[in-house]
C-alpha cells in the first residue's frame, strides 16, 4: 500500500478550485449565483457532484431528501461509517466556497485515496445537503434534517415566492413527500461527521492561520416583529401627540445593540419595512426582524428577556401596539471533543499551531449532532467574506486542509 506521504496535496488543491469554479456556475440567474432546493440547478449540481464521487472511486446514490451521497466502501462488510459532507445550495448572489468546498475538496482527497491504494476500516461517506441555506422554503438545514428523522408532516404546505408547495417541488423533481422519512440513517453504525466550511469571518486571517477547529456552533432565534402605531400628517400633528411607529423601532432598534453588547452576544436587526413610507407622513406601522445568538443558549434566553421587556416598555411609552411571531429556534452545539482532539493532533502536525474558535453561523452539522458526535474544521476566507461573490480563497490553504484532513482521518478509531 502506498504511503500517505506520497499524496500530492498541492496538485489536488489545483483541482479542488477547478471543480469549485465549475459548480459555480450552475445557477437560476445569469447575472450571480443563486442555487435552490430541489431546482433544475440543484439536479445539475447533483449530477456533476455525482459524477466527480463516481471518479473518486466511490458508489453514489440520491436520497429521498434529495441530498447527494458518495461512499468509498471498506473492505470489512460490517464496517461503521464516517460522514464528511457540507451543502450545495447557495443563498441569491452568493459565493462558490460556502458549503460547497466542504463536499469537493473530501471527494478529491478520497480519489487519492483510492489512486494510491489506501484503505479504511471504515466506510467514508460523503453527503452533499440539498438544502442548508433555506432560501427557497424560508425553513433552514431542511437536508440534513431529513437524516436524523426530523421532517415535520406540516411542511408539505410550505410555499416558495412563486406559490409551490414543498410537497408539490419534491414531486417535480422526482421525489414523494411521504417517503421523506426513509432518509433517516441509522445512528447505531455512526462513528461522526465532520463538516469542512470556510469561516465566512475573519478570526483565521487576523492570526494568519489557514485552518481552525470550531469548539462549537451558536444557537440562534429568530422574529419577526410588528410596531402599529397611528399615520398621521408629518406638519399639524404636534411631537407629544404623536403615535410614530417608526420612532418607537428606532428605539427599539438600539436597544437590541445597547443589551448585545452589554451581555456578549450578537443580535441583529437585518430587515425593517415602513408604511405609508411618505416622505410627509408619519410612520403607521413597522415591521422588523431579530436575530439572536449565543454559544450559551442561557445567555440568549436572558438577552432575549432583557429585549423582549425593553420592546413592550418602549411601546407602552409610545403608545403603539406590538406584536410578535417567533420564525426560528435553534439550540447551540457543542462539537464532539474526541474529534477536536484528533483535529489538533493533525493541525499540528501539519506544522501549523491549532487555533479554536467558535462558529456564529448554522451549519447542517447542527442537525446531525442529534445523531452523532460532530466536528467542523474552518478554512481561511479572504476578509472573512461569505454569501456574496467576493467570497475568495487561496489555494495555498485548500492544500493545507487537504493534508490536515488526510491526516485528521488516519486517526479515526472504530
Amino acid at each position: 500500500m502506498t504511503s500517505f506521504s506520497e499524496i500530492r496535496y498541492a496538485s489536488l488543491a489545483k483541482q479542488v478550485m477547478q471543480r469549485c469554479d465549475e459548480l459555480g456556475k450552475i445557477s437560476q440567474c445569469s447575472d450571480y449565483l443563486d442555487r435552490r432546493y430541489l431546482t433544475t440547478e440543484h439536479k445539475a449540481a447533483n449530477a456533476l457532484v455525482g459524477g466527480w464521487l463516481q471518479d473518486a472511486g466511490m458508489t453514489t446514490w440520491q436520497d429521498e431528501a434529495g441530498n447527494l451521497w458518495g461512499r468509498y466502501e471498506s473492505k470489512k462488510p460490517d464496517a461503521k461509517r464516517f460522514i464528511l459532507g457540507s451543502h450545495l445550495d447557495t443563498v441569491p448572489n452568493g459565493g462558490k466556497y460556502d458549503g460547497m468546498l466542504g463536499v469537493i475538496a473530501p471527494l478529491t482527497l478520497i480519489k487519492a485515496f483510492n489512486q494510491y491504494g489506501i484503505e479504511f476500516p471504515f466506510h467514508l461517506d460523503i453527503v452533499g445537503f440539498g438544502d442548508e441555506e433555506g432560501t427557497r422554503f424560508s425553513s433552514t438545514l431542511l437536508g440534513s434534517r431529513a437524516l436524523t428523522g426530523q421532517w415535520e408532516k406540516d411542511w408539505e404546505h410550505v410555499e416558495d415566492d412563486d406559490g409551490i408547495s414543498l410537497k408539490q417541488a419534491l414531486e417535480e423533481f422526482g421525489l414523494a413527500f411521504d417517503s421523506v422519512l426513509n432518509a433517516a440513517i441509522d445512528k447505531t453504525n455512526l462513528l461522526g461527521y465532520l463538516e469542512l466550511h470556510i469561516e465566512q469571518g475573519p478570526v483565521l486571517e487576523n492570526q494568519n492561520m489557514p485552518v481552525g477547529i470550531v469548539s462549537g456552533i451558536a444557537g440562534a432565534k429568530r422574529f419577526d416583529f410588528t410596531v402599529q402605531g397611528m399615520a398621521g400628517h408629518a406638519g399639524t400633528v404636534p411631537m407629544p401627540l404623536r403615535q410614530d411607529a417608526l420612532c418607537a423601532t428606532s428605539e427599539m432598534i438600539l436597544m437590541v445593540e445597547k443589551i448585545a453588547t452589554q451581555q456578549d452576544i450578537v443580535a441583529t436587526v437585518g430587515r425593517i419595512a415602513n408604511r405609508p413610507n411618505g416622505v410627509n407622513v408619519i410612520s403607521g406601522l413597522t415591521e422588523f426582524s431579530l436575530d439572536i445568538r449565543s454559544a450559551s443558549d442561557d445567555k440568549r434566553e436572558a438577552a432575549l428577556d432583557d429585549i423582549l421587556k425593553g420592546f413592550q416598555h418602549i411601546a407602552t411609552k409610545r403608545n403603539v401596539t406590538l406584536s410578535s411571531k417567533q420564525t426560528h429556534s435553534a439550540s447551540a452545539v457543542h462539537c464532539d471533543g474526541a474529534l477536536q482532539s484528533i483535529l489538533k493532533e493533525a493541525i499540528s502536525e501539519s506544522n501549523y499551531s491549532p487555533l479554536t474558535l467558535l462558529s456564529g453561523a448554522g451549519h447542517d452539522a447542527m442537525a446531525i449532532a442529534d445523531i452523532c458526535p460532530v466536528a467542523m474544521l474552518f478554512m481561511r476566507c479572504e476578509k472573512g467574506i461569505s454569501h456574496h461573490p467576493a467570497e475568495a480563497i487561496m489555494e495555498s490553504d485548500v492544500e493545507v486542509t487537504l493534508e490536515v484532513l488526510g491526516r485528521a482521518l488516519r486517526k479515526i478509531e472504530v
